[in-house]
């Protein structure tokens, strides 16, 4: 019993022609090694240069416990100040991450130092793109994004080990119903195929993230990260043209979302007991089923 993990392409830089058609039209991810050689943030971004420009906001944490079905979806577990958490994960292992916090917005600067490959595609969206940061052995949990955008993801001063999934995979990934994450009973790096069997035969990509390098993760692509050394990354996103899937990204924001938040706060661990007892009974039978086809 195993997962079915091949190596994510790497090149070290790629035409609009060639990635258009080998990786955006048929939603294929891909590294690009040195798409951020004209970035000023390439060598700029160091920890003591962030601590220096952002040091004194005060920024939500997040740790590796199980989702608590009385709070919101992204409640954070702690606060520091961002320079104190600087010095923690340049110290010692942490679960402790920071995720969908905007330096830049607190520091328009860093808006000079990064480029939108916009030479490989249109529709980026953030003016005040987010950054994500982790110490040595923290994890961001299989999910994939809401808003179904591509995503151009750029790691900087360590290593981050990425595993994704096409999104044909949800039910078989246990996908929890009117939510865009999967079961957090298992580690999907080492899966208990006995306990979880629908993860055996599931075919992933994965690849180890390294400073200065960028991944190009399709709409929809499942992902688990690891960091493996303190470090950090900004995502930029960009939308799809499929108007589909834009349809499907303002349902997730608007409707799915409102319906799940007023499910938890009326019925809490009932509800999100109701939950994960359906994605294990989708999964079981869409492994039973064979699917995907």
């Amino acid at each position: 019993m195993s997962l079915s993990l091949t190596p994510i392409d790497r090149v070290d830089n790629i035409s609009k022609e060639d990635f258009v058609n080998n990786y955006l039209k048929p939603r294929k991810p891909l590294v690009i090694s040195k798409a951020t050689e004209t970035w000023p943030a390439l060598q700029k971004w160091t920890f003591d240069y962030l601590k220096e420009v952002v040091g004194d906001k005060v920024v939500p944490l997040y740790d590796s416990s199980k989702a608590d079905p009385s709070k919101p979806i992204n409640a954070s577990a702690a606060q520091m100040k961002f320079g104190d958490y600087i010095d923690l994960i340049q110290k010692s292992p942490t679960d402790l991450r920071i995720f969908l916090f905007d330096p830049i917005k607190h520091a328009p600067g860093l808006l000079e130092d990064y480029r939108s490959p916009s030479d490989l595609m249109g529709g980026f969206l953030d003016k005040y793109p987010n950054m994500f940061f982790g110490g040595q052995g923290s994890v961001t949990f299989l999910h994939y994004d809401i808003d179904l955008a591509h995503i151009f993801h750029t790691h900087f001063n360590g290593r981050k080990h990425i595993i994704l999934f096409d999104y044909k995979w949800r039910e078989r990934l246990y996908c929890i119903p009117f939510a865009t994450y999967a079961l957090e009973d298992y580690d999907i790096a080492n899966p208990d195929f006995e306990k979880f069997p629908a993860l055996n035969g599931i075919e992933g990509q994965e690849t180890i993230l390294e400073h200065g390098e960028t991944l190009f993760m399709p709409t929809g692509f499942w992902h688990w990260m690891k960091y493996l050394d303190g470090s950090f990354s900004i995502s930029l996103r960009a939308w799809d043209k499929s108007w589909a899937i834009k349809a499907k990204s303002l349902y997730n924001l608007t409707i799915q979302r409102k319906f799940d938040d007023i499910m938890k706060k009326n019925f809490k661990s009932r509800y999100m007991d109701w939950k994960e007892e359906l994605a294990i009974k989708r999964a079981n039978k869409a492994l039973a089923e064979g699917k995907p086809y």
